[in-house]
């Protein structure tokens, strides 16, 4: 295996002796810089490929799976089932199997009270019919099938490669001390709450208190004047463990933390409204419609993220923006692909990536490698900036998803039974999700 891109105690990648004196060299599409100003990012839950979009035309999906050499079919599940299922980095490596991609089943990997569910559960798959905005999108814009998460573990983890390439080593989600409110995440939390840090082979060593004080592209864009904007829930609801920029202690208690981390996160649709749409745009979900399957989530994810495109699309940003959807990692879902190794916490499974945008290609589907250090890679060349240095040091830009040369057609808006004014008016979940 090629190890250029080692974990380190420091919680970021360097470059080994052999593994060159720079990033890889990665042409920009002709006409990138001219054509698209801003970038937004929609970041859901919990769901692999194979188990949101079982069946795409063209797509590199399959109908089964292996559960340690038996053959077993994808059941159909719903969206909003209430079933949670193990997807910590331990149950990562359970998962994975040594590249077997067969222990799915494993024992603990289903999290929910009696009676469980069949012990298959875990290969499943989303009937078409539950998402049919985001088939939409896929089908009129691009979609790719070789997008991973960029770490072997959960949702905390994966937030951070998100807004920094890296988590300091963070593997798990953080765990709070008995008895105190876990549905915070990162500077904000109880006092004595840990999260655990990367192992050797799959496991976790003592964990330390989640507030840490690394680079971000925030501070990236900070030091050249680029204008941004992180959309998350409020801290008195359950989503809030979402909102990655709590857990980097300068963002947390700076200025930051009140001009550009908004709340709630449906102040989106005012904003991009009244015509004030910031160059890079993070937006985080609710907890009701996160895709994440829990008891309370609903089958509403599909149109909060349409809302947001067709908003989007009726705005005059629309002919200079990116929109990049993904789900943050795979949620125990079953995925029949063998992720790549980059370092020792990735790359993890696939999950589903939708680019929308005028200019991303159309009816497209990628089969090349993308990670969330893809997106960092195509906001710095998109803005003009330096590299982290992180993950997105290796990662590719997007460039096979755009065509600048074309001429776009006319967006048509994406059906919804739920408009931006529902989930203005919706009341907040206060239930903790287990993000396991």
């Amino acid at each position: 295996m090629n190890r250029c891109l080692p974990a380190t105690a420091l919680g970021f990648c360097l470059l080994a002796a052999g593994c060159g004196n720079g990033p890889p060299q990665i042409t920009p599409p002709p006409g990138l810089t001219s054509h698209i100003q801003h970038v937004v990012v929609i970041f859901q839950e919990n769901r692999s490929f194979d188990n949101l979009f079982e069946g795409f035309p063209g797509a590199d999906t399959v109908t089964s799976g292996s559960d340690r050499g038996t053959t077993v079919p994808l059941a159909p599940v719903l969206l909003e089932q209430g079933t949670d299922l193990d997807h910590s980095h331990i149950g990562w490596w359970a998962d994975w199997d040594y590249g077997a991609m067969d222990g799915f089943a494993h024992p603990g990997a289903i999290v929910a009270q009696p009676p469980l569910p069949s012990p298959d559960f875990p290969y499943a798959y989303v009937p078409q019919s539950e998402t049919v905005p985001y088939w939409t999108l896929a089908k009129n814009f691009t979609l790719g099938d070789r997008m991973f998460q960029s770490n072997t573990g959960p949702s905390f983890v994966a937030h951070q490669y998100l807004i920094a390439g890296q988590a300091g080593d963070a593997d798990e989600n953080p765990v709070a001390p008995k008895g105190q409110r876990d549905n915070i995440w990162g500077c904000d939390s109880p006092t004595g709450t840990t999260v655990a840090l990367l192992g050797p082979n799959g496991t976790d060593l003592p964990g330390v208190f989640p507030c840490f004080d690394y680079r971000t592209f925030a501070d990236v864009m900070d030091a050249h004047d680029v204008s941004w904007r992180y959309y998350s829930v409020a801290i008195a609801h359950a989503a809030y463990i979402w909102s990655a920029f709590d857990a980097i202690q300068h963002i947390r208690y700076g200025a930051d933390w009140t001009t550009n981390v908004i709340t709630p996160n449906t102040q989106f649709f005012t904003d991009i409204k009244n015509g004030n749409l910031a160059q890079m745009t993070w937006i985080m979900p609710g907890f009701r419609y996160s895709d994440h399957a829990n008891p309370g989530v609903t089958a509403e994810g599909p149109d909060w993220v349409a809302d947001i495109v067709n908003a989007i699309a009726a705005s005059p940003f629309w002919n200079s923006t990116a929109i990049l959807i993904s789900w943050d990692d795979w949620g125990g879902w079953y995925d029949h692909v063998k992720p790549p190794f980059v370092d020792d916490m990735g790359l993890g499974f696939r999950v589903p990536l939708i680019v929308v945008s005028p200019w991303a290609k159309h009816g497209y589907i990628s089969h090349q490698q993308h990670e969330f250090g893809s997106f960092l890679r195509f906001e710095e060349e998109v803005f003009g900036l330096p590299t982290m240095g992180t993950r997105d040091y290796y990662s590719d830009n997007l460039a096979d998803c755009f065509d600048f040369t074309q001429t776009p057609p006319a967006y048509v808006p994406i059906p919804v039974q739920y408009p931006p004014s529902y989930f203005e008016t919706e009341k907040p979940s206060d239930r903790a999700p287990d993000d396991d």
